[in-house]
Parts: structure tokens; C-alpha cells; sequence
């Protein structure tokens, strides 16, 4: 059974969801970030970077959210959280799932800390075209896949609900509460909101 190292008002919110998904029973290891619980010797040998989620599964283990998204999509396919491999729409479902942690997540920080970057040097470019390039795709949806819901929704709805509606970080837009409202509905985030609240 895997396990998942997790903490409250977290990036964990995301792999809780993404467990949630899939149906399949997993084991919950509360690693509370807040007393220091990610520090321990027995965690920095799961995670050497200290942080939460992290996913031990038999011998494996991984951290970072959108690695533990495309891992578990593998891993239980018939959940149906990624394109299989040789399917056209895979292209554009890694893409997203990476466009989170690697475009999404700098762009927050950016406006949230009002820092001033070279667009040329970030790579991410700006955080105007990164929210204007997503704006772009939710307009399309329902789902960043169209008609298919993926793990990649996972990585960026979770993204998008931590820094439009809880910390306000990023100006909301019609898209984005439309999408929001959308993964607020599924029935396991729901239950991962539950399970996060304690």
C-alpha cells in the first residue's frame, strides 16, 4: 500500500487529491510541517529536501507534487488520470502537468512578492503570460484536456485554488473560478478537503 507524507496547508493538498482519485486504498502519514516534522532524520531519508508531499510506494519513493501526480497516474491506469502512451493527448498532458511547478508556482511567487524579473532570464517567462496562457486553455475546457479530466488538473486546480482562493496571491478571472468551481465539485476533492482540514 503506498504511503503518502502529508501536512496541512500544504502543496500535500494536491497528492490527496490525486489518492482520493484513483479509489485505491493509501496510507496517510500526517508529517506536520509546522512543529518541524519534515526535518527528521527518518523524513530527510524519504525527502532530502524537507519538504511535503512525498510518496513511498514498496522500495520507491518520490517527492515533488506533479512527479507523485505521473507516478500514481502510471501506477493505477485505471483510474484514467493520464492519456496511455501513444495517445496524441498525452503531449499536451505532461505539458501541463509540468506547466504548474514550472510555470505556474514561479508566476504566484512573482506577483506575490512583486518581484521585478528579466522575462529573457525566468523560465517562465512573465507572470502576465503565464496566467493570460492558462486563462487561454480553461476557456476552452471543461478540463485542461478538453473533455478528458487528467492528473494535470490535479497539479494546476490545486495550483490555482491555494493562490486565487485561499491566499488571494493571483487576481481570479472568470475562467479560472469557473475551472475552480469544476475541481471544487469532483466528489474526491471533496474528500481530500475534508481529510486536509483535519
Amino acid at each position: 500500500m503506498m504511503k503518502l507524507y502529508w501536512s496541512p496547508r500544504s502543496r500535500s493538498f494536491s497528492s490527496l487529491w490525486l489518492m482520493e482519485e484513483t479509489r485505491q486504498p493509501y496510507e496517510r502519514v500526517l508529517t506536520d510541517i509546522s512543529t518541524g516534522a519534515q526535518k527528521t532524520p527518518e523524513y530527510l531519508a524519504i525527502n532530502p529536501m524537507g519538504k511535503v508531499p512525498a510518496l513511498k510506494d514498496g522500495e520507491a519513493t518520490l517527492a515533488e507534487a506533479a512527479a507523485i501526480c505521473a507516478y500514481v497516474a502510471e501506477r493505477y491506469p485505471e483510474a484514467k488520470l493520464a492519456p496511455p502512451l501513444g495517445d496524441p493527448l498525452r503531449a499536451k498532458y505532461l505539458y501541463w502537468l509540468f506547466f504548474g511547478p514550472g510555470c505556474v508556482e514561479p508566476a504566484m511567487v512573482q506577483l506575490a512578492t512583486k518581484i521585478e524579473m528579466n522575462s529573457i532570464a525566468a523560465g517562465w517567462g512573465d507572470a502576465q503570460r503565464v496566467f493570460d496562457v492558462l486563462d487561454a486553455a480553461l476557456k476552452r475546457g471543461p478540463w485542461l484536456l478538453g473533455e478528458s479530466f487528467s492528473a494535470a488538473d490535479i497539479a494546476i486546480g490545486s495550483g490555482l485554488n491555494f493562490a486565487v482562493r485561499l491566499f488571494k496571491m493571483v487576481p481570479s478571472r472568470p475562467s479560472f473560478d469557473a475551472y475552480i468551481d469544476r475541481c471544487a465539485a469532483r466528489p474526491a476533492f471533496q474528500r481530500a478537503s475534508v481529510i486536509a482540514a483535519g
